[in-house]
C-alpha cells in the first residue's frame, strides 16, 4: 500500500537566520537519480540574534524557533524516518541550552535533528551547489555566508576538496557591529576589516588550489544579487554579483542611518537588518579572494543534505568512506578491527529490537566503533580508549553529525576499562551496544583467528547474561579471569552480569 510520501524526501535546515525546508520528489532517469523540489517553507526565526552575551538562547528566539518547526512537523505528518533529515548550524553548536532547544524541536518536528560540525556544513552545501549549477571543467568555489557562520569550498564536480568555517554570518557581524541598527561608515569598514582578518588566515591554500567558477548559495548571496539587478548596480549580468556592483551597493548602504530607514528595491523586509553584515562579508571575501565575477544559486545546504541522503539509501553514505579514511590514517589493524566487529555485531543481533530502535543504525555504528577502537593507539597505548574517544568526538569527521561522533566517542572511551564515569552519564543510552562492543573486545584480546566457542547472551532488566562453554572456558583460564573481571565491573555500576557455564 503507498501512501502519499512514498518517492518523496524532506530536508529542514534550522540555520541561524531562517529555517527552511525542502521536499522533494525523487526521479529515477536513464541518466541517475534527480530530485524535483515540489514544496519549500521558510521562515525567518533569527536565532542567532537570540543568543545573549553568556551565549544562552533567549526565550523570545527559543520560542520563535520552536514554533516554525512545529509548523514544518504539521507538514511532514506521515512521512517515514528515512524520509527526513534535519540539521542544525552555527548558532545551536555554540548555544549553551542547544541540548534543551534541539530536544524540543525534535518533539515539534517530529524526527530527529543533528547539530552538524562547520566542515561537514561546507561539504553538504559545495554537495547542494554543485547539483544546481552548470558544470565546469575543473575547480570550482562556493561560498555561503549564513546567519552564524561563513563556509568556504573548493571542490570539483560533485566532490569537495577544500573545506573551511569561519564563525562570522550576516546575523552575527551585523549585531557585533550595528547593534541598535545604526550605519556608519566607521562601523562598516570595522565590520569589513574584521571580516578580512577572518578570511585571510584561510586565503593562501584557496587561491593556491584556484578556481574556474566561484558560487555564492543560500540566502545572503540571493539577497545581494537581487539587490544588484534591482538597482542595475555595475552592469551585473542577472543571477551574478560583481565587486563593482558590491562597492556601489557600499556606497547607497552608506546613505542610511538607521536600517529601519533602509528602502531598496529587491531586498526584502525580514533582511534589511542583516543587509550591513552580509554585504561587509561579502566584500571581504571578494577582497582577500581576488574574485571579480560570482554566480548565485539558491541551492545550498538543504539540497546537499537531500542528496546527501540519498546517497546512503543507495549506500553510497559519506560515513563509510570517512571510518575508511580514519583507519588508514591511523594504520588500523584491519583483522583484529573485523575480528571484533563480527563479534560485536553478532551479540547485538541476539538481543530483541526494542519500540523505536534503529536496529540497522545501530548494527552499523558498533561496526564504526569496533572500526575505530584503536585509533588512540597512534598516540599512547596507555589510555589508548580515552585517545580514541577524544579523536572521535573532535576530529572533522565528514558524513558524521556532532550526535553521531558523541555516540562513537562514547563507545569507544567505553569499550574497555572502567564504567564509573559512563554511569553518572544519564544522557548515555547505548547500554547493549556497550556491553557488545566490550565483550567483543575482551574474547578477541588474544588477536588470533582462533576458533571461539558458540557464546550466547541474554538480557533482564538492566543485566546481561554471557553463556558459553564450561570446557572452553576451563582451557582458556586469561578469558575467564577477565570475563570475571568484567562481570564485576558491570555489577560495580548496578548493573547485573551473569556467566553461564554449558
Amino acid at each position: 500500500m503507498t501512501t502519499p510520501t512514498d518517492g518523496y524526501v524532506a530536508a529542514v535546515d534550522l540555520g541561524s537566520n531562517s529555517f527552511r525546508m525542502l521536499i522533494a520528489q525523487v526521479v529515477n532517469t536513464p541518466s541517475g537519480t534527480q530530485l524535483r523540489p515540489i514544496d519549500t517553507l521558510r521562515e525567518s526565526v533569527r536565532l542567532a540574534a537570540g543568543l545573549t552575551d553568556k551565549k544562552l538562547l533567549g526565550h523570545e528566539a527559543y520560542e520563535r524557533g520552536i514554533s516554525a518547526i512545529g509548523r514544518f512537523g504539521e507538514r511532514l505528518r506521515g512521512f517515514d524516518l528515512a524520509q527526513v533529515r534535519a540539521v542544525a548550524t552555527n548558532t545551536l553548536r555554540v548555544a549553551r541550552n542547544s541540548a534543551d532547544f534541539i530536544k524540543d524541536a525534535e518533539k515539534a518536528l517530529g524526527f530527529p535533528i543533528e547539530v552538524i560540525a562547520g566542515v561537514e556544513e561546507a561539504r553538504l552545501i559545495y554537495i547542494g551547489a554543485a547539483h544546481e549549477v552548470s558544470p565546469v571543467q575543473g575547480n570550482r568555489l562556493v561560498v555561503d555566508i549564513g546567519g552564524g557562520s561563513t563556509e568556504l569550498i573548493i571542490g570539483e564536480g560533485y566532490k569537495p576538496k577544500l573545506m573551511e568555517s569561519l564563525y562570522i554570518g550576516c546575523v552575527s557581524h551585523s549585531m557585533r557591529f550595528f547593534p541598535k541598527g545604526e550605519i556608519d561608515a566607521h562601523a562598516f569598514k570595522e565590520a569589513e576589516l574584521t571580516a578580512r582578518r577572518e578570511i585571510q588566515v584561510i586565503a593562501e591554500p584557496f587561491v593556491k588550489q584556484g578556481w574556474k567558477q566561484a558560487i555564492g548559495s543560500s540566502g545572503t548571496a540571493r539577497a545581494l544579487a537581487d539587490i544588484i539587478a534591482q538597482m542595475g548596480y555595475g552592469n551585473a549580468p542577472k543571477g551574478f554579483i560583481t565587486k563593482a556592483a558590491l562597492k556601489a551597493m557600499k556606497q547607497d548602504l552608506l546613505r542610511f542611518e538607521h536600517t529601519s530607514q533602509i528602502s531598496v528595491p529587491g531586498l526584502k523586509d525580514d533582511r534589511r537588518i542583516v543587509w550591513p553584515g552580509g554585504l561587509a562579508i561579502m566584500l571581504a571575501v571578494f577582497e582577500e579572494l581576488g574574485i571579480e565575477l560570482m554566480e548565485v544559486t539558491d541551492a545550498a545546504l538543504r539540497v546537499g543534505v537531500l542528496y546527501d541522503l540519498l546517497g546512503r539509501s543507495q549506500h553510497h553514505d559519506m560515513r563509510f568512506v570517512t571510518v575508511e579514511q580514519f583507519m588508514d590514517r591511523y594504520s588500523i589493524d584491519r583483522q583484529q578491527a573485523k575480528r571484533v566487529g563480527n563479534l560485536a555485531t553478532n551479540f547485538l543481533s541476539q538481543l530483541p529490537v526494542l519500540d523505536k530502535e534503529a536496529r540497522v543504525n545501530n548494527l552499523v555504528l558498533i561496526e564504526w566503533a569496533a572500526n575505530l577502537h584503536e585509533i588512540g593507539l597512534s598516540i599512547s597505548h596507555n589510555s589508548y580508549h580515552k585517545h580514541s574517544a577524544y579523536i572521535a568526538a573532535n576530529a572533522d569527521m565528514p558524513g558524521f553529525s556532532k550526535n553521531d561522533q558523541l555516540r562513537l566517542a562514547t563507545l569507544l572511551v567505553g569499550h574497555t576499562g572502567k564504567l564509573g564515569k559512563l554511569a553518572s552519564n544519564t544522557q548515555f543510552l547505548d547500554w547493549r551496544m556497550l556491553f557488545a562492543l566490550r565483550l567483543a573486545q575482551l574474547l578477541c584480546r588474544g588477536r588470533s583467528d582462533a576458533q571461539l566457542p558458540e557464546v550466547s547472551i541474554s538480557e533482564s532488566g538492566a543485566g546481561f547474561t554471557v553463556s558459553i562453554k564450561r570446557s572452553w572456558l576451563e582451557n582458556h583460564p586469561l578469558t575467564e579471569f577477565s570475563l570475571r573481571k568484567e562481570a564485576a565491573e558491570w555489577e560495580r555500576i548496578g548493573r547485573p552480569y551473569q556467566i553461564e557455564l554449558i
